[in-house]
């Protein structure tokens, strides 16, 4: 058989492009070894397993949580870690990943497996994030067989593996970071977790499109995804779930980058809107990271274009939708903005994701364009149609609730502003 390095699709025969991803050069052979036949074909008879109910087979109670002494990363795994939980954590370079994993390690008595940092390198991270490495053993990045045995033999409230993608084998004929040499340590490592109740936090790079690099199978196999996200330039970073096998998905931490490391926004809303100033094209909008609701702010430039191509620029929202809005806007609100550049920018390095920002988005740009600043705060929530009309959205209640929190008395919803020519 032979398989797709980038997203596991088997084939029977070997091929140039994966018909499955479109990449060339992936497909190579699996092991090399013909199928073995079943235990009926050779005459052998295979003895059949015993099953259980599965209250008898779960044996002992939930073996139970353990905090991570960071309250935004127990919220985001839905109380605590685990026992015996596969974690991977991933997130672009220079984002913070290390540093998290080292506030985690400082808080329980850990073994740190590190293929990326010597011992000083790591012991020189924690005295600059001002944590105490007594109760934390070093380990390089030896075979991951060995790693599997001393885990076990030493029984760690919780093992981080930093990173996945440079462990070695020493029965395994494959490089590190191999789609294969990453299945197979995780495999390991998956298995050690489930036999002794240890947490493992596994630490995984990414490519340059934002996957977590190595085979698919990679986030099949872990119990928990998390990804750190953010702009490096920024302060503030995202920790979000895209997998739990033990809680819910639809929890995020906030963090900002300090110079003692990360450390927690409790009130995400009021930090990012803590420098606001009522200036034309400046409004105010209500995301969803989650469950979580924050207020954002969300700014416009409009000015005249020097070129004959008007330039479309946003940082913080999706390119594509910013053009389309800007069309919304020109064909249904009365907005020469055919010869005209529009920026947008999102305060704080957040990213707006979702429809709801649409109506902020483009008040932002009616302001901009008329030079007018509105007379108090109002916070926008709506989706915006291509037909210039305003459509409803989910958690209305939970946006303007958290808009009365912060003092805010105007929300603007698809109920008061009906089309994008009322802006």
């Amino acid at each position: 058989m032979f398989s797709c390095s980038n997203c596991d699709a088997q084939f029977p025969k070997w091929s140039g492009r994966c018909t499955e991803c479109g990449k060339w050069g992936t497909v190579g052979e699996e092991g090399g070894q013909a199928e073995r036949p079943r235990g009926k074909e050779t005459g052998v008879k295979t003895k059949a397993a015993v099953s259980k109910p599965i209250s008898e087979a779960a044996g002992a109670a939930d073996p139970g949580r353990i905090e991570t002494g960071i309250p935004e990363i127990d919220r985001v795994l839905g109380g605590g870690m685990m026992r015996g939980a596969l974690v991977l954590l991933s997130g672009e370079p220079g984002i913070g990943k290390s540093t998290l994993v080292a506030q985690v390690a400082g808080s329980h008595p850990s073994l740190y497996v590190s293929g990326e940092e010597s011992a000083p390198q790591l012991a020189g991270r924690f005295a600059r994030l001002g944590l105490r490495p007594d109760a934390v053993n070093f380990l390089e990045a030896l075979p991951i067989e060995t790693i599997v045995a001393t885990i076990e033999n030493e029984r760690p409230s919780l093992a981080i593996v930093d990173s996945v993608q440079t462990l070695v084998s020493s029965e395994l004929d494959s490089g590190a970071g191999t789609p294969a040499m990453v299945r197979y340590a995780t495999s390991l490592l998956l298995d050690l977790a489930k036999r002794t109740n240890i947490p493992v936090l596994l630490i995984g790079q990414v490519t340059k499109d934002g996957a977590i690099a190595g085979p698919k199978t990679l986030e099949h196999l872990v119990d928990v995804v998390v990804s750190l996200e953010g702009d490096p330039v920024h302060a503030y970073r995202i920790l979000r779930a895209t997998k739990n096998r033990f809680g819910a998905t639809d929890e995020v931490g906030v963090f900002e980058m300090t110079a003692t490391g990360l450390a927690t926004v409790e009130n995400p809303s009021g930090r990012f809107l803590e420098e606001r100033r009522n200036v034309p094209g400046s409004v105010i909008a209500a995301t969803m990271e989650g469950s979580r609701v924050f207020l954002v702010e969300v700014q416009a430039l409009v000015e005249k274009s020097s070129y004959g191509t008007p330039v479309r620029r946003a940082s913080g929202f999706d390119q594509n939708r910013l053009q389309m809005l800007c069309a919304i806007l020109s064909k249904h609100a009365g907005l020469k903005l055919g010869e005209a550049d529009v920026y947008v920018n999102v305060i704080g390095g957040l990213e707006l994701r979702e429809p709801a920002a649409d109506l902020a988005v483009c008040a932002a740009i009616v302001s901009a364009a008329g030079n007018v600043a509105a007379e108090k705060p109002a916070v926008y929530v709506g989706e915006v149609g291509l037909g210039g009309e305003t459509r409803s959205v989910p958690n209305v209640e939970r946006r303007t609730s958290e808009a009365k929190r912060m003092g805010i008395d105007t929300v603007l919803t698809p109920k008061s502003i009906k089309t994008v020519r009322e802006l």
